[in-house]
């Protein structure tokens, strides 16, 4: 009688999401599909496009009517395009975000990096913004970029309501995230400053732990290690998951796998 061992081989067929990228923006028009054939060839099987204004809206719907099936859209009005009439841009933001197209709010938040002029108005359009979310159901990306304490001061007043969401290239420190947990359970997006050398992010990401981490490059920016200061894009993902994997001391298939489940369970299956 002959006998047959068979061995079973692991196959690392990655699937990984982008869940947050601009490749609308005009750093992609002369290689748009290139850069998706790439993501598609490195495991990426779907990005997420998060709004930035309303004057962005046109070739975020281009981007994705070229790639059916391939991107899901976020729409809401980034807090540096808050402005004085942003009373107007919000209800501009609230028509399109109810057309029932989007699997978010977003991009929203605080920046106080570039201008303070309007950080009034900032606070303001976020709690309309997740006033929105609240009512539609839909999650929240949110951008907080220098105002971390005018955010979480925002997030404890009262005057926002509960939501779902990730706050995305969190750079924040450990203490941070337990601040943020104080006040609802969110995801943290993750991109290619955690391969920096002098991010030090280590305690940040071990304290969020995978079972809340989003990987996300927020192409054209803040490309990894070894393309920092050039164009990022999606397909640059599997060096933010291999540097977390490195971190949490897990595998990158492991890391693959459970954002890839995060980023399902917080924007659905689309």
């Amino acid at each position: 009688m002959a006998w047959y061992i068979i061995i079973a081989v692991e196959k690392n067929d990655p699937k990984m999401i982008d869940t947050h990228t601009h490749i609308y923006l005009e750093e992609f028009d002369e290689d748009r599909v290139e850069v998706v054939r790439r993501a598609r060839e490195a495991g990426v099987e779907r990005v997420i496009l998060p709004n930035v204004d309303f004057d962005t809206v046109q070739a975020m719907h281009a981007t994705n009517d070229l790639f059916p099936g391939y991107c899901r859209m976020a729409m809401g009005l980034h807090p540096t395009s808050v402005s004085a009439d942003y009373r107007e841009r919000l209800g501009q933001v609230r028509e399109l975000l109810f057309s029932g197209e989007y699997c978010a709010v977003g991009e929203i938040g605080l920046d106080l990096y570039w201008d303070k002029t309007y950080a009034e108005e900032q606070k303001e359009a976020f709690v309309v913004q997740t006033g929105w979310a609240a009512e539609s159901g839909l999650p929240v990306i949110i951008h907080c970029r220098e105002a971390f304490d005018e955010i979480l001061a925002l997030l404890q007043s009262g005057r926002v309501p509960a939501f779902r969401g990730v706050f995305h290239s969190f750079t924040g420190s450990a203490e941070q995230v337990r601040l943020l947990r104080g006040t609802g359970d969110y995801y943290f997006g993750i991109n290619g400053i955690v391969t920096f050398k002098n991010a030090h992010l280590e305690d940040m990401v071990r304290e969020v732990g995978i079972g809340r981490i989003l990987l996300e490059t927020d192409a054209p920016y803040l490309a990894p290690v070894p393309y920092r200061g050039k164009r990022n894009e999606p397909s640059y993902l599997p060096y933010m998951a291999k540097r977390i994997a490195e971190i949490l001391d897990i595998t990158t298939a492991e890391v693959e796998e459970a954002t890839t489940a995060n980023a399902v369970r917080l924007f659905g299956e689309g």
